[in-house]
């Protein structure tokens, strides 16, 4: 049983044998992707606060540190990745802060705001209207959370991370895979295009890696809304000095992801976390969201590689490299994209002609 599943009614039932074949899957079972994908994105850290103190994060501040960006550092920000040409506002938060926060939901009353996901919704408008397609990470969330936003963003994401019950995620406030899970059902049931991923390294053995994998398939297989998984290494920084998989670990676990997860679900690595050159054999077809702009905010002494670097990886691989928007293009459709996210796609603006330009270097241009 998954922790926590039974408390957020999330039904999820991996099967032993399919665990085993999993376990199983060497890099050399599986084929190498045709082509890499990216996106260009800028990141936009709208709060540092967090609920949660996971032993390998440096994204969370605690409370009186914790900052809240302004409706007018969010539209500078989003007007200089436009201008780099990005097409993503990849916007992130601890998820929702508790009532240790209590500055931060002064601030957001100040903003005329009583909730962060309220805020968010201001900030998604900030986006759209700076010519940048809105991709919210927000932690986990409930129906109402989630609402509140999706009609303002191209996609939505949460990590996965693990199956596993883990000691990085102790504590009294410790993150819980079944709540993680029910954040992706709800996305499903919302029609969410949707990202995800797991944490390699946290302290999960090879079959909670491998459970991890089967749990978001099975997410998958009954919504069709998972569009990315991606397999991320946890790095040393100043909260974690407890190691990283070595290569060879990651090339087995990626190889277990694009084994394990269905032929349209694409498995990316973060070039800046992960040894992407390494893993193009382990059957990855993307690289992420890269910002020209922005650091990772999340992990900052990591820094983004640029687009050179991008192309050196596709090169090596001998495939090539073709840019994405944050959603993927089998999801640009009036079934999966609200009015006003095709609106935003469609728009006679130099926003509106880059985001078709990449939709129509892919197989699926946007329908209407």
């Amino acid at each position: 049983m998954i922790p926590g599943a039974e408390a957020y009614d999330v039904d999820v039932t991996i099967d032993d044998a399919a665990i085993e074949r999993l376990l199983s899957v060497t890099p050399a079972d599986v084929e190498s992707a045709d082509a890499l994908s990216y996106c260009r994105n800028v990141f936009v850290p709208l709060t540092t606060a967090c609920r949660y103190t996971c032993t390998y994060c440096t994204y969370y501040d605690p409370p009186g540190q914790a900052d809240l960006m302004t409706p007018e550092e969010i539209r500078e920000t989003c007007q200089r990745g436009a201008e780099a040409g990005c097409t993503e506002a990849l916007f992130t938060f601890g998820d929702d802060p508790d009532d240790r926060y209590t500055a931060m939901y002064d601030r957001l009353a100040e903003l005329g705001h009583e909730t962060i996901h309220e805020y968010l919704r201001e900030a998604c408008e900030i986006a759209l209207e700076e010519g940048l397609l809105p991709h919210a990470n927000p932690g986990d969330q409930t129906r109402e959370q989630m609402a509140t936003v999706a009609d303002l963003n191209a996609s939505m994401g949460v990590m996965l991370e693990t199956t596993a019950d883990v000691q990085a995620h102790g504590g009294p406030r410790a993150k819980n895979p079944g709540q993680r899970l029910a954040t992706i059902r709800t996305a499903g049931e919302l029609g969410v295009p949707f990202t995800t991923g797991i944490l390699v390294g946290l302290g999960e053995d090879w079959r909670d890696r491998a459970e991890s994998i089967l749990a978001i398939r099975e997410m998958h297989d009954r919504y069709g809304h998972v569009q990315e998984v991606i397999v991320q290494p946890v790095v040393e920084n100043e909260r974690w000095q407890n190691g990283s998989p070595d290569l060879a670990t990651m090339r087995r676990v990626t190889a277990m992801a694009r084994a394990g997860l269905p032929e349209d679900v694409s498995v990316q690595v973060p070039p800046n976390l992960a040894p992407a050159r390494d893993l193009t054999d382990c059957g990855i077809d993307d690289l992420g969201g890269v910002s020209p702009v922005t650091v990772d905010h999340i992990n900052p002494e990591y820094e983004w590689p640029a687009l050179q670097e991008l192309r050196a990886v596709a090169d090596s691989a001998g495939v090539p490299l073709a840019e994405r928007l944050p959603v993927y293009e089998r999801y640009a459709d009036a079934e999966w994209l609200s009015p006003e996210i095709r609106d935003a796609i469609r728009a006679d603006t130099p926003a509106g002609e880059r985001f078709r330009s990449v939709l129509e270097r892919g197989e699926n241009p946007v329908q209407t």
